[in-house]
C-alpha cells in the first residue's frame, strides 16, 4: 500500500480523535480535516461538512486518496454517493444504506425483515392518531423524530402528560422536516450499550463496546444530549454477548441491506439495551459515534488506516484488529448552560499534558487571536486510560480540574455505573 492522503470530515470530537489515530498511522503521507476545530488546526481545510461539491472539488485537486466522513448529516445528504461517481475513494454508507441512522421508520423496517429483537414500535404522521396510541399503550413509552435531530429527536416520557406534549414538540415543527414523522415504541429498561462495527458490506468486525451517557445531569437525569461522556469497557459486556449479537443482530442488517441491493460499509453503530429478556436493538447509527470514538481510538492499538482501505476494498475478514487491555474514560465538558441556549466565546486555557495516557479532544472550540474559545455546545473530551475503570475515572477528572473553562457544565459520575 502507498503512503496515502486522507481526507476527514466533520468538525467535532470524533473528527479529532480520529485525525489523532490516522496522524500516528505509518501509511499516511499528509491529512486533512473539513473543516476541523482548534484541536485539528494543524490538517484544517476551511470546507463545511455538507458542502459536498467542495469537498468533492478539493479531494481532487489533492489527489486524496480516502476519504472518511464524521458525521452523519453528510451521509444522509448523499456524500459517498457523489465522491464514487467523481472516482473517489470513501468509507462510508451511500445515501440509500444512510437510511437506517436517516429514518427511525426505515431502520424499524429494516430490524423486522431481520428478525431483530427491539421494541414494540408504530410509526405515525398525524398527530391526533399519535395522542390516540399514546393513550392506548400508556406511559412510559418512548417518542422518536423519524428524521436526523442532532442526537436529541429522543424524548423518554415517564408520564402521560410529557407523552402528549412530546407528540406536539416533535410533530409541530420543533424539530423541522425531522418530526414529520413519529415513531412511538415501548419503554425497555435495562443498561444501554453502543457497539460500533467495521463492515464492508459482507464482513463486519466489531470494535470495543462502549457506554455512553446521554443525559445531561448527574445520575443520568435531565435532558437527553449529545453524550456527555463514555467509558470502555463496560464490565456486564461479555465475550458470548458480543457473538450472539455480531450473529443475531449485525450479521442479519448486513444480509437485509444486500438484500435490498444497498450493501452497507463503513461503521454501522448498534444501540443496544441489555434487558432481563437479552439484548434488544434501541437504533442503528451509521458512523463512529461521539463520544464514544474518543475511547474507542484510545484503547485501538492497530493502525486504523489498513482496516479503512479494506473495509473500501471488500477484504476486511485479512483485517487484523487489536485492542489495549486498558479501560478509556472521556468526560464531555460542555458550554454553559448546555444542552439549551448556551454560551460561546469563552476564553479556555488548557494545561500542558505529560505522558501517553490522557489526551484532550476539542469538538466545541475555535480560535480567535491566538487565544483558545468555546464555539458550541460540546467543547472538549477529557479521555484518559488507565489499568482498571478507577484509575481512568481519576486521571481523567485530574485533568478536567486543570482545565481553565469558566462555569463549564461536566458530570461528575461518568463510568460510576460500571464501578
Amino acid at each position: 500500500m502507498k503512503k496515502l492522503r486522507v481526507l476527514i470530515v466533520g468538525n467535532g470530537g470524533r473528527e479529532h480523535a480520529l485525525a489523532w489515530k490516522i496522524a500516528q498511522s505509518t501509511e499516511l503521507e499528509r491529512l486533512f480535516v473539513a473543516p476541523g476545530n482548534a484541536g485539528t488546526v494543524l490538517w484544517n481545510v476551511p470546507i463545511s461538512s455538507n458542502d459536498i461539491p467542495a469537498l468533492v472539488e478539493f479531494a481532487l485537486q489533492e489527489k486524496i486518496d480516502l476519504t472518511l466522513v464524521g458525521p452523519e448529516d453528510p451521509l444522509s445528504l448523499g456524500i459517498v454517493d457523489a465522491f464514487q461517481a467523481a472516482d473517489l475513494r470513501i468509507f462510508g454508507p451511500t445515501q440509500a444504506a444512510a437510511q437506517l441512522e436517516g429514518s427511525k421508520s426505515f431502520a424499524k423496517t429494516i430490524m423486522e425483515s431481520a428478525k431483530i429483537p427491539t421494541a414494540e414500535w408504530e410509526i405515525f404522521d398525524d398527530s391526533d392518531q399519535a395522542k390516540a396510541y399514546v393513550r392506548t399503550i400508556g406511559a412510559p413509552c418512548v417518542l422518536k423524530a423519524d428524521g436526523l435531530a442532532a442526537g436529541k429527536g429522543v424524548i423518554v416520557a415517564m408520564d402521560l402528560e410529557t407523552a402528549l406534549q412530546a407528540v406536539d414538540e416533535i410533530m409541530d415543527g420543533g424539530f423541522g422536516s425531522a418530526g414529520k414523522k413519529l415513531v412511538i415504541e415501548e419503554f425497555l429498561e435495562g443498561q444501554e450499550v453502543s457497539l460500533l462495527c467495521f463492515s464492508d458490506g459482507v464482513t463486519a468486525c466489531p470494535m470495543v463496546p462502549v457506554q455512553d451517557h446521554k443525559r445531561a445531569l448527574e445520575g443520568d437525569l435531565g435532558l437527553n444530549t449529545g453524550g456527555m461522556g463514555t467509558y470502555s469497557p463496560p464490565p456486564i459486556w461479555t465475550a458470548e454477548l458480543e457473538a450472539s449479537v455480531m450473529k443475531d443482530f449485525v450479521s442479519p442488517t448486513l444480509q437485509v441491506m444486500r438484500e435490498r441491493g444497498t450493501p452497507f460499509q463503513g461503521v454501522l453503530f448498534l444501540g443496544l439495551m441489555l434487558t432481563q429478556r437479552g439484548p434488544k436493538i434501541l437504533e442503528y447509527n451509521v458512523r463512529f459515534g461521539d463520544p464514544e470514538t474518543q475511547v474507542v481510538m484510545k484503547r485501538l492499538k492497530s493502525d486504523l488506516l489498513p482496516i479503512l482501505w479494506a473495509c473500501t476494498e471488500g477484504r476486511l475478514s485479512e483485517a487484523r484488529l487489536e485492542w489495549k487491555e486498558e479501560v478509556a474514560v472521556c468526560v464531555v465538558m460542555a458550554a454553559p448552560g448546555y444542552p439549551l441556549a448556551y454560551e460561546k466565546g469563552v476564553p479556555i486555557h488548557l494545561p500542558e499534558l505529560s505522558g501517553q495516557d490522557s489526551v484532550i479532544f476539542h469538538a466545541g472550540t475555535g480560535i480567535s487571536e491566538g487565544q483558545l474559545l468555546s464555539t458550541g455546545g460540546r467543547v472538549l473530551g477529557i479521555t484518559a486510560e488507565g489499568k482498571t475503570l478507577q484509575q481512568a475515572r481519576e486521571k481523567a477528572y485530574e485533568l478536567v480540574e486543570k482545565i481553565d473553562f469558566p462555569k463549564a457544565h461536566f458530570r461528575r459520575d461518568i463510568g460510576v455505573k460500571g464501578l
